[in-house]
């Protein structure tokens, strides 16, 4: 079985809050995903070499620079509930086929060359430092599903009862 995360590690992500964006990046470094491989469309991101088109901000949060509300807790199983609550009430941004991502879909936003958060905040702005399920389970464990921690960009396993955030996404290749 896989180590789900210490338990100094998971009350310190519990406990804490995020704050204001003091995102630290290595100039040294190409970006993974650079502002020219995702097109801002408003409220929506689309990712030119995934063909994924995102919600630009987190479920929770509104506005044009994600700068309202805050992002809503979920269990796994609320967050694979998400979508359908979406695209039955009317849907976002004109599409009714949102999606949780699989943990493959979910790292490719990720900003290798940055922390705190790791992610493009010129496309994704605001993004807390916050961990975001995947619609992936983990395989080995019945009790556990793939997240991606957006403090370093990691990926992981936790278990599905924690709440976490979710941010929906549509199409693919």
């Amino acid at each position: 079985m896989r180590l789900f995360c210490s338990l100094t590690f998971c009350c310190c992500l519990l406990a804490s809050s995020p704050s204001a964006q003091a995102q630290g990046c290595n100039a040294d470094m190409p970006a993974s995903t650079p502002d020219s491989q995702l097109t801002d469309n408003g409220n929506t991101i689309t990712d030119t070499k995934t063909g994924l088109m995102w919600k630009k901000c987190m479920e929770g949060v509104t506005g044009n620079n994600c700068e309202s509300g805050s992002a809503t807790g979920f269990t796994w199983q609320t967050a694979l509930q998400r979508p359908g609550v979406v695209n039955t009430s009317g849907g976002f941004a004109g599409q009714t086929d949102w999606r949780l991502p699989n943990i493959k879909e979910l790292r490719s936003i990720v900003e290798e060359k940055c922390v705190d958060p790791a992610i493009n905040l010129t496309r994704f702005p605001n993004t807390p430092s916050l961990v975001v399920w995947s619609g992936s389970p983990d395989a080995n464990y019945s009790g556990g599903a793939w997240i991606v921690n957006f403090y370093y960009g990691i990926s992981d396993v936790y278990y599905r009862d924690y709440n976490y955030q979710v941010r929906l996404v549509r199409g693919g290749q």
